[in-house]
């Protein structure tokens, strides 16, 4: 990858995560772990899309389009499977926004 659309498609990330509630996702996907307990970071933690509106006063319409939008940046995976749609972030990506922030 270039360096320029390298450039553009974290533009592209950062736009997705500029919106609170796509942030508040996202946050919310990035935690590996319950508080307290030991983290696999070389494990996606996944959540249904039901699970991750908990709490977060998100109607399950808007839910599904900021779940896209974060899908469509790159920064969620999404897979259904049966009735459910998983989500998740690779942990590919973290490290991706960590050494983007560590040269800076």
């Amino acid at each position: 990858m270039s360096n320029f659309s390298t450039i553009d498609h974290r533009a592209g990330m950062f736009k997705a995560l500029s919106n609170p509630h796509r942030l508040a996702l996202f946050s919310r996907l990035m935690s590996c772990c319950a508080p307290g307990t030991r983290c696999n970071a070389e494990k996606e933690v996944r959540f249904c899309v039901g699970e991750l509106g908990d709490g977060l006063d998100i109607a399950p319409s808007t839910l599904s389009h900021h779940l896209k939008e974060l899908n469509r940046a790159g920064l969620v995976n999404m897979e259904r499977r049966g009735k459910n749609i998983e989500c998740w972030v690779e942990p590919s990506v973290l490290d991706s926004l960590a050494a983007f922030f560590r040269q800076i």
